[in-house]
């Protein structure tokens, strides 16, 4: 095979597996886990059900897989405005990248709450007892870890686990069933644990102009 033909075929196997996990995303988020098959899977991302579980070892390590690409991306578009100085939101302030962080991922159990309670719920109890760490699960790590050396950390490794650590618990509590704590209440929880105000960032609370 050529190494013109091989990178094509590189391409499309990339593609397949971005349809596989945009789909599984669609659907649980519609559905809920239980009711979506592998098959369905499939269906909708418009390729063969063996395809599926010729890349995913299972729904279950298919959706984790499938929410780390949807939070690294949901993140990335976040803090992409941010990075162009042609784009009027953008911004070197290193309280802000912060702020847009947080929000963006905490974010998901406001807008996507049978999602994000999936998610969770496969972190924390995972087959095998091991938390799944795919490329799409570093790619979020990548960008976090960006976040904090914006703002000087030491040891952005060390602080970014302990950041994703605050913002899984902040959508648990989010989530919980039958004790949701109000989101506002822990974007200011979180805030305060960073120094940052609470003005910042795209989920700042609305105040009505005077007058």
């Amino acid at each position: 095979m050529s190494p013109r033909r091989a990178a094509v075929n590189e391409v499309m196997r990339a593609r397949s597996r971005e349809r596989i996990m945009q789909a599984a995303v669609e659907l649980v988020d519609r559905r809920g886990f239980t009711k979506v098959t592998l098959g369905d899977i499939a269906e909708r991302a418009g390729v063969a059900r063996g395809l599926v579980s010729y890349y995913f070892p299972g729904k279950r390590f298919l959706l984790q897989t499938a929410m780390h690409r949807h939070m690294h991306l949901t993140l990335a578009a976040a803090l992409r405005p941010l990075d162009d100085p042609a784009n009027p939101h953008y911004s070197q302030d290193p309280d802000l990248w912060l702020a847009t962080a947080i929000d963006a991922v905490t974010g998901l159990a406001v807008d996507r709450p049978t999602l994000m309670r999936t998610h969770l719920a496969l972190i924390l109890a995972p087959l095998d007892g091991v938390f799944v760490q795919d490329e799409e699960q570093q790619e979020l790590g990548r960008l976090l870890q960006e976040v904090l050396r914006r703002r000087g950390s030491a040891d952005p490794g060390a602080e970014h686990a302990v950041l994703r650590s605050a913002l899984m618990g902040a959508c648990i509590g989010m989530l919980l069933p039958g004790a949701e704590a109000p989101p506002e209440l822990i974007r200011a929880d979180l805030f305060a644990r960073y120094g940052l105000d609470t003005a910042l960032g795209p989920r700042a609370p609305h105040v009505p102009a005077e007058g």
